[in-house]
């Protein structure tokens, strides 16, 4: 080779790399667009299907609306399938009434179900940088995850129903994700598709500002941050979280002991791959004392209730984004505990110039009496009670204030940050695949943690995850 071809191929270098570095941007880019939510209007791929499925559900909650729970499930409740034929396709529904005792259990209403499921705004894609080849799709207001599964998985869901009901009636703060139904859609000369509803565990998410997918491992735990200044939802990984903890002092305990007994649970069920899911929010200034009790929270949250009803309004996102969930007490450990049981409890604070009396009363209703004074120079009326349908609401969103309720959302404060908190995917049972897949990344990643091992070594490994990752 000569001088100058040298000096030629030299200069050419340079220019490759370049290159080579904007198709990389430019890849990085366009895999950007794609990530986050996109409304599925009628130009979408998807709206056919979304518009049988909310038809579909529409349907099968009001079947479940009109036939009254039974005061006991029996095992045939366990094993019902019912099918309800419409124009273009029919719609099986499975368990039905287990799965409305669950949504009653975490205070949720049937009409309140159906309405977030079937009203007229359109449904949400999802599209993350998951390796699943599963369709998700979030109802109009967030609140609600639909996503598509196989028929493996939801068989595997069925049989362990039991079990799954009697984890979450014993562990009322479990983190586990929180299933409300099982359905199978046919579609004339197409396949069947199944799909299960979820509640979403980053609701409600408009101060969300990070949101992560943990597995307590190393290898393909990266994702690149979306670009500042960007709208597009991207959800990170495991080694996007290092150096970072979940502060929640008090709350410590319990959270290292709420992960151990619900990997524990998946442990029994012989399956892996489960994730952690994540994501935190700042708190206002007035959310972090921590030593406001309930009855202070109850007076705050009626101001502010009443203030936004003044300015037309309010609405469950708007309650929940501005209404504390931490009383500065002891946390409970996690078990059993019967809300039709929950013993009488009086506390009585200070709020301004005025006094209040909190009693929790049995099947969890709450009342507010207001003795003397005013709050911040406004007349109190008297006889206030949280049956009000505002109060309820905020009673509902915040159950994490008494120990002795379930807690419907997966929220928990810390003293400044709100974290969003939930184990999903628990589907992948580890059989003769994921043995031969775990031998194969033993030899391709010596020395590093990967997600396919053993249920005892990924329940083992998620815990210490936590247990390093929180103070």
């Amino acid at each position: 080779m000569t001088h100058t071809e040298m000096e030629m191929l030299g200069a050419g270098q340079p220019r490759r790399s370049r290159t080579v570095k904007r198709r990389r941007w430019g890849g990085l880019r366009q895999q950007w667009k794609l990530l986050g939510l996109f409304e599925i209007d009628q130009q979408h791929d998807f709206y056919g299907l979304t518009c049988m499925m909310k038809e579909g559900l529409s349907a099968a909650i009001q079947n479940s609306i009109d036939n009254p729970l039974p005061e006991e499930l029996s095992d045939d409740d366990f094993r019902m399938e019912v099918t309800q034929i419409h124009k273009d396709f029919r719609m099986e529904s499975f368990a039905g009434p287990v799965f409305a005792s669950l949504r009653r259990s975490l205070g949720m209403t049937e009409k309140e179900y159906q309405h977030s499921l079937s009203s007229e705004g359109h449904y949400l894609q999802f599209i993350s940088n998951s390796k699943s080849k599963a369709d998700f799709f979030l109802t109009n207001d967030k609140r609600f995850f639909l996503k598509t599964q196989n028929k493996r998985e939801v068989r595997f869901l069925l049989s362990n129903l039991k079990i799954y009901m009697e984890h979450l009636e014993n562990y009322p703060h479990s983190l586990l994700v929180k299933f409300l139904g099982v359905h199978r859609i046919k579609i004339p000369q197409q396949r069947k598709k199944y799909f299960i509803v979820m509640q979403s565990v980053f609701y409600p998410d408009e101060r969300i500002d990070a949101r992560y997918d943990i597995k307590g491992c190393q290898v393909s735990r990266w994702t690149e941050p979306a670009p500042e200044g960007t709208q597009v939802i991207v959800v990170l990984k495991d080694l996007n979280f290092e150096g970072q903890f979940i502060t929640l002092d008090q709350q410590r305990p319990w959270l290292l002991r709420q992960v151990e007994i619900d990997t524990a649970f998946l442990q029994t069920l012989n399956v892996l791959d489960y994730s952690l899911l994540l994501a935190h929010q700042p708190l206002h200034q007035d959310e972090r004392h921590q030593s406001l009790s309930f009855a202070t929270l109850i007076m705050r949250t009626k101001k502010s209730i009443s203030a936004l009803t003044a300015k037309g309004g309010t609405s469950r996102s708007m309650i929940t984004s501005s209404s504390p969930t931490h009383t500065g007490t002891a946390p409970s450990v996690p078990g059993t505990v019967p809300e039709e049981e929950s013993t009488i409890l009086v506390s009585q604070t200070d709020c301004g110039m005025q006094q209040c009396r909190v009693v929790e009363t049995h099947k969890g209703s709450c009342e507010v009496e207001e003795e003397v004074g005013s709050v911040h120079g406004e007349p109190c009326g008297r006889g206030a009670r949280t049956g009000s349908a505002e109060l309820r609401d905020f009673q509902t969103q915040n159950r994490r204030l008494l120990p002795n309720f379930k807690n419907p959302l997966h929220v928990i404060d810390g003293p400044e940050q709100r974290y969003f908190i939930g184990i999903i995917d628990i589907f992948t049972v580890y059989g003769f695949k994921k043995r031969l897949e775990h031998w194969w990344k033993r030899l391709r990643h010596p020395g590093q943690t990967f997600s396919t091992v053993s249920p005892p070594a990924y329940c083992t490994r998620l815990c210490q995850w936590v247990q390093d990752h929180t103070k």
